[in-house]
């Protein structure tokens, strides 16, 4: 195997590829990247066999080449090893030679890398998926659901699914839903061409987190792919592989309430802002709460206290206040978390009494609901 390659499309496709490869992987092969070299281009997969990451660097891109290629073949290398290596070479062209017993010679320049590299045939071959269940959506819409929801996912291991977002079609629509069982965001989305037949499936919010890494803020389409175990996104010459989670996701739909008894209009940016002041009290206390109440002026009032170290009081002009009266504490972290997803001028909260859930959503837009679960201090 030989070829020459430029170092900056080099280094383009190894940032995307190596978020998939973990250090604490059992499989010791998994440290390393694999290359493979065809003659239309180099193929750069990693993998911890939960995600997994192929991308694709062609021969030529827009009219100039970028990989000359003496003789195909494959290696896997170190990972995180060749990416040091290859992000400090001294010159834009880097040639890449494997020799026997898999000896690689990295070459740029004056400078000359020698590595031990692993039989390329005893990596893992990647997930086997029909495309039967395709459907497209704008990177920049994808970006924005996974924002939306995946910072509800719960942290702990106890209820696995719960790790997860749940992804479901139904009716024309893409509900993605995420609860750790204090909270939950929910985000649906009307998509052209859906599959026709209902399905859901939980993909784990690590997964998510690191292709939201990898999405551009474009239009262009990503094509997502579902089957029983795997999801898999394809963007530019980017192919994201996901494991999914085993077991049913709790049905959400009941936590939701239809009806509610207080309902407050506020601009969004001032009642984060107001809450992330009273939390800096909050948050000396080991469960970070705020208080919530109305003042009967068209004021709320948001406060926090430490008996070691004091307390803070903060009214804001509510545009619009109809209802019971009402006083309810929160987790300030929760609260600013689901103002930040639904991020626009202003924000509708239905409340259903004090020890209820309540709900935020967005006054201009109907696809986001959040979701919290209030805390008892009153």
């Amino acid at each position: 195997m030989k070829f020459e390659v430029m170092r900056d499309s080099l280094l383009e496709g190894l940032s995307d590829v190596i978020k998939a490869v973990s250090s604490k992987t059992t499989i010791p092969i998994l440290t390393g990247l694999k290359l493979e070299i065809t003659n239309k281009g180099l193929y750069i997969t990693g993998s911890d066999s939960d995600i997994t990451i192929q991308t694709f660097i062609p021969v030529e891109k827009n009219g100039e080449q970028v990989i000359s290629i003496t003789e195909p073949g494959s290696i896997v290398l170190q990972a995180r090893v060749f990416n040091e290596i290859v992000r400090k070479l001294p010159t834009n062209n880097v040639e890449i030679e494997v020799t026997n017993q898999f000896q690689t010679h990295i070459r740029s320049g004056k400078s000359e890398f020698n590595l031990i590299g692993l039989d390329a045939s005893e990596y893992p071959m990647l997930p086997e998926i029909e495309e039967e269940r395709q459907f497209f959506i704008p990177s920049d819409l994808l970006k924005s659901i996974i924002k939306e929801t995946v910072f509800a996912v719960s942290t702990s291991e106890s209820r696995p699914v719960l790790t997860g977002v749940n992804w479901q079609v139904k009716d024309g629509e893409l509900h993605c839903i995420a609860t750790d069982s204090h909270r939950l965001a929910k985000r649906k989305t009307a998509i052209k061409d859906l599959p026709e037949e209902e399905y859901s499936i939980v993909i784990p919010g690590k997964s998510l987190n690191e292709l939201n890494k990898i999405l551009e803020e474009t239009s262009s389409e990503v094509a997502i792919v579902m089957t029983q175990q795997q999801v898999l996104f394809k963007t530019g010459n980017v192919l994201f592989y996901s494991r999914l989670l085993e077991g049913n996701y709790p049905d959400t739909s009941r936590l939701i309430p239809n009806e509610s008894k207080t309902t407050i209009l506020v601009n969004s940016k001032s009642l984060l802002q107001a809450i992330d002041r009273a939390s800096l009290l909050a948050r000396e206390e080991r469960n970070n709460v705020v208080r919530f109440s109305t003042l009967g002026n068209g004021f709320i009032e948001v406060s926090s206290n430490s008996p070691e170290i004091g307390n803070v009081e903060e009214q804001i002009q509510a545009e619009e206040i109809d209802g019971e009266e009402l006083k309810i504490s929160f987790s300030a972290k929760y609260m600013m978390d689901a103002l930040k997803a639904i991020d626009g001028q202003d924000v509708k909260i239905l409340f259903t009494g004090a020890m209820r859930p309540f709900i935020l959503k967005s006054v201009h837009d109907d696809s986001i609901l959040q979701l919290i679960l209030p805390v008892r201090t009153y």
